[in-house]
């Protein structure tokens, strides 16, 4: 009994290798697969206006909006006595200021209607720029009349440039940003600071519009001359570029889950997906960086990349378990070599 519990237990225990277990180091080799750029991810950009600015402490969240701001003013965004957001998440302003700070860059790839490839988190604008409408419903062109982060108590906002419809007529005046174009990001990006670019999708369906994200978004990398990785929640997407850009640097995203809510992510939360992608990092929610399933994975050696770190003390307890880390609200110093 005892000889085949032992029986048992290694077979369970070589199955989840298999299962966690990264691309290999012979096929790194033979696809010379770059590493991950040794520097901190700004995620979204550098911004201020946007997520994670509600939590952490006073001073870190002012030092970092304050750089933020004058890093876009030296990109040559906005004006010094401009009051409202001058770089809010996911804008060209954002990582325009990430790029003149000299930290690399998070962003989010999703279509519109028009199949045309933007920069945005939400599938709807309801939290970025109080419009309800999902991105896939919009084209870019009415995505370049919705300011992000727009003020509503001046004239010029969202509501006086909409038509009685809601749809919109013509641009506001004065100074906003709104959802780039992918194309347009990487211009201002320029190769001068690396990329980590996550594809995004609405749970874990696969269809044809995920196909056409994942190869208009990869013709856009393949012709960038800049350093980037790619990552996404969604295992088929890593699987793609398994299977398609082998020489292309990959990642699966992942968080701890909870059975009771939804088995999909929890699944996914503990890295069992990962032998669809053999990814080469892991990019984990920090507060379950000393999980199982992270701490076996990099033993096994993915590189492991923490999300969302919003402070000084967030890093320091995350960095033990973390190769890279991606960051808002506070300003971080050099990463530690």
């Amino acid at each position: 009994m005892f000889r085949n519990a032992m029986i048992t237990g290694g077979m369970a225990a070589g199955i989840g290798a298999w299962a966690l277990a990264p691309r290999s180091r012979i096929e790194t080799r033979r696809y010379r697969v770059p590493s991950i750029p040794y520097v901190h991810y700004a995620h979204r950009g550098l911004h201020d206006a946007g997520s994670g600015l509600s939590v952490g402490t006073v001073s870190e969240r002012c030092a970092y909006v304050d750089l933020a701001r004058r890093s876009a003013l030296k990109a040559g965004y906005g004006s010094a006595d401009f009051d409202g957001p001058i770089a809010p998440e996911n804008s060209l302003a954002s990582f325009a200021a990430a790029r003149e700070a000299g930290y690399g860059i998070e962003l989010d790839l999703q279509l519109t209607r028009d199949g045309q490839v933007v920069v945005v988190h939400d599938s709807d604008l309801k939290r970025v720029a109080g419009d309800p409408r999902k991105i896939k419903d919009l084209t870019y062109d009415e995505l370049t009349r919705i300011p992000l982060f727009p003020d509503p108590a001046k004239p010029g906002d969202a509501v006086a440039a909409t038509r009685a419809d809601g749809k919109w007529d013509e641009k506001p005046a004065g100074y906003y940003q709104h959802v780039p174009l992918f194309s347009d990001v990487l211009a201002v990006v320029g190769g001068r600071v690396p990329i980590i670019v996550e594809y995004k999708f609405d749970g874990y369906g696969w269809d044809d519009s995920c196909e056409e994200l994942m190869r208009k978004g990869s013709e856009l990398l393949a012709a960038y001359d800049g350093p980037y990785v790619i990552e996404s929640f969604h295992p088929s997407a890593v699987r793609w570029y398994r299977q398609h850009c082998p020489e292309v640097n990959r990642g699966q995203l992942a968080e701890e889950g909870n059975p009771a809510k939804n088995w999909k992510d929890w699944l996914c939360g503990l890295l069992v997906f990962n032998w669809l992608g053999r990814p080469d990092f892991v990019a984990y929610d920090w507060h379950g960086g000393d999980s199982a399933q992270v701490r076996f994975a990099r033993k096994l050696g993915a590189t492991t990349v923490s999300w969302t770190v919003r402070s000084s003390v967030e890093f320091q307890r995350s960095a033990p378990y973390f190769d890279h880390m991606i960051f808002e609200a506070f300003v971080p110093g050099a990463p530690a070599k």
